[in-house]
């Protein structure tokens, strides 16, 4: 591609971060430019059937949607230096790490954004200015629609509360713990270059926990080698990376994926039950957290799915390796826990160019 990829979002955006650590370590030109309200929404909409950031237009006009289906269709296009690793075994291993990266730590980056007022008045303020500056109407009043839209959808409205937000720091902060360990001994998840794990976990951590205040904090004081990891990775290109990945998973990486197993993955099965039953909200107790008001997610459903499908691809020597490791980690009974699951007819098979569904059944258009 000779023109750049423009890239809509904002500079402080979950999923935006995401995809620009991608664009970076794959050496993949683009421009970043910000979404401006509410003027891209209905032409977003027009374009891949729903609204949500970021979007992705490549220089032959089409739009993207869905940071997940958008790097697995990059790395079907540039498979020199591909941040998927060839090992299947690996990447089955970096696609779940990713997938609860983006699905289950965006409720924790949401809570320590809006939830403390130090980051509530930081992002406010930033995103009055730079999404809303065709909106006729004083900073002051744009904050105030910001603070109350963001907590009503993805804080309080999504089952975040006084009563559990202590239990959602803790399992951050068992995150940051179990991260460190892992990023004292080497650079990246998988070894001495990237890999699609690191950049899903950049998701979270880019442009939220190492840059609002509370969280930042916490590094800082906590958790340097994971603050030198976002950085280490915003700055590193795969090519200039002569070293291979580490053969199949190492062990340190089993913390993680018990972190999967006792949260993550039961609360996919309660998501299921609650999208079967129709109950847009819906109370899950997993990890020793307890929700109460969750909204329920058809997106995450088709995760699951997707995750399933994942797994039920691997060569036969591959599963079994795959199957041991998720049996030890508490992974394996949850995966497959739901015998059914309630998709809709083709739901989500036109990603990364039309998507059905949004993360979180909130603000979605009166269509899907």
């Amino acid at each position: 591609m000779v023109k750049p990829i423009t890239l809509y979002g904002s500079n402080i955006s979950y999923f935006t971060g995401k995809m620009e650590n991608y664009f970076r370590v794959r050496g993949i030109p683009y421009q970043l430019k910000s979404m401006q309200f509410p003027a891209f929404k209905k032409r977003m909409e027009a374009e891949v059937g729903l609204h949500q950031m970021p979007a992705v237009i490549l220089p032959d006009g089409r739009w993207m949607t869905d940071t997940t289906k958008m790097i697995q269709w990059f790395e079907s296009q540039f498979p020199e230096n591909k941040i998927i690793p060839d090992d299947p075994v690996q990447a089955f291993l970096c696609l779940l790490i990713e997938d609860w990266a983006d699905e289950w730590w965006w409720r924790a980056a949401m809570h320590y954004r809006w939830d403390y007022s130090e980051g509530a008045d930081f992002a406010s303020r930033h995103l009055a200015i730079e999404l809303l500056g065709s909106v006729a109407a004083p900073i002051w009043v744009k904050k105030i629609f910001l603070k109350y839209r963001q907590r009503k959808g993805y804080t309080i409205g999504d089952g975040v509360t006084s009563q559990n937000a202590e239990q959602i720091e803790v399992d951050f902060k068992m995150l940051l713990e179990n991260l460190e360990k892992i990023f004292a001994q080497r650079g990246f998840l998988l070894g001495e270059r990237p890999s699609l794990a690191d950049i899903g976990l950049a998701g979270p951590f880019f442009r939220h926990f190492a840059l609002d205040p509370v969280p930042a904090e916490i590094l800082k004081k906590d958790s340097p080698q994971v603050l030198n990891w976002v950085s280490r990775l915003w700055s590193t290109k795969i090519s200039d990376c002569p070293e291979k990945l580490m053969i199949s998973a190492p062990d340190d990486l089993e913390p993680l994926f018990q972190q999967i197993g006792s949260t993550y993955l039961p609360y996919l099965c309660a998501n299921v039950d609650a999208v079967s039953a129709n109950k847009k909200r819906f109370e899950f107790e997993v990890g020793g957290i307890s929700f109460k008001g969750a909204r329920y997610s058809k997106y995450r459903v088709w995760c699951l799915k997707e995750l399933r499908h994942n797994y039920k691809i691997l060569p036969k020597k591959e599963k079994e390796v795959v199957r041991r490791l998720l049996k030890k980690t508490g992974c394996w009974e949850p995966l497959w826990r739901q015998s059914e699951l309630p998709l809709s007819k083709n739901q989500d098979n036109l990603l990364p160019f039309k998507g059905h569904t949004k993360m979180v059944g909130v603000y979605e258009a009166k269509n899907t």
